[in-house]
C-alpha cells in the first residue's frame, strides 16, 4: 500500500464500529446503551438533514441562474 492510499475499511463495519458483546450486560447497562445509541442515530440523522439542506440551495441557486 502507497502512503498516500486511505486506509481500507474492515468489511461490515461502518466507521470503525464493532457491536458489543450484550450477554454480560445487565439491564441497567442495555438501557444505557440503547440512550446512547439512539443519541448517535439522532446525530447522524442532523447531519443528514443539514447536508440535504444544503444539497436543496444549491439546487435552487443553479435552477434560478439557469431561468
Amino acid at each position: 500500500m502507497m502512503e498516500d492510499d486511505p486506509p481500507r475499511r474492515a468489511r461490515g463495519l461502518v466507521n470503525g464500529f464493532v457491536p458489543p458483546v450484550l450477554d454480560g450486560c445487565d439491564v441497567e447497562e442495555l438501557k444505557n446503551y440503547i440512550a446512547r445509541l439512539q443519541a448517535e442515530i439522532g446525530r447522524a440523522e442532523a447531519a443528514i438533514a443539514r447536508k440535504e439542506a444544503h444539497r436543496g440551495a444549491a439546487d435552487a441557486f443553479f435552477r434560478k441562474a439557469r431561468e
